[in-house]
């Protein structure tokens, strides 16, 4: 996927009332593994990568390129923010838009932690690019991320059968601001 190329990377770390989005650090890399490793986080996801591949195959400091957020709690990374665009030769509501996708360690679920970070990472994307509409694409049967969806602003433009279940389009219009307080 291409990345979202025409904007000053790294911004200064962006702090909310609880969390900061900062660029990913040598020391998120052991988190990125047990994120992507998790067959909790990826339930919705096609499933949980192997944990001694990832070991192998992560680079020291994974993820640094442009609408990649590290959302850290206390010093600590919680979660990852990913903002890049969608290729063309995806859902044709959803090509060359800016993809909004979030991974969350389970034990920062249910907090709001992920509302806060997601909107904070819009607002960014909202100043760095003016007028660029956003997707979001999810399971329907993952209710956590529809209401997440629902509470960012998130509207349905499809749903579409893939990866051997239903999903979920869902459009962000440019400049579109919610509400996420619990």
């Amino acid at each position: 996927m291409t990345h979202l190329e025409h904007v000053t990377w790294p911004p200064e770390p962006i702090r909310t009332g609880r969390l900061v989005l900062r660029e990913s650090e040598a020391r998120d890399r052991a988190t990125f593994i047990e994120l992507l490793a998790s067959p909790e986080v990826h339930t919705y996801l096609g499933g949980p990568r192997r944990r001694d591949d990832l070991e192998r195959e992560m680079p020291e400091a994974p993820e640094r390129w442009p609408g990649s957020f590290v959302v850290e709690l206390d010093g600590a990374m919680i979660g990852h923010i990913l903002l890049r665009r969608t290729p063309a030769d995806r859902r044709p509501a959803a090509a060359g838009k800016a993809d909004l996708g979030y991974l969350f360690l389970p034990r920062a679920w249910g907090s709001g932690y992920a509302a806060e970070a997601c909107a904070a990472a819009l607002d960014w994307l909202d100043d760095a690019l003016p007028g660029e509409p956003v997707v979001l694409t999810t399971q329907t049967a993952n209710t956590g991320s529809m209401r997440l969806a629902a509470k960012l602003g998130f509207t349905e433009v499809e749903r579409f059968h893939a990866w051997d279940a239903e999903q979920w389009l869902g459009l962000r219009s440019p400049g579109e601001h919610r509400d996420v307080r619990r």
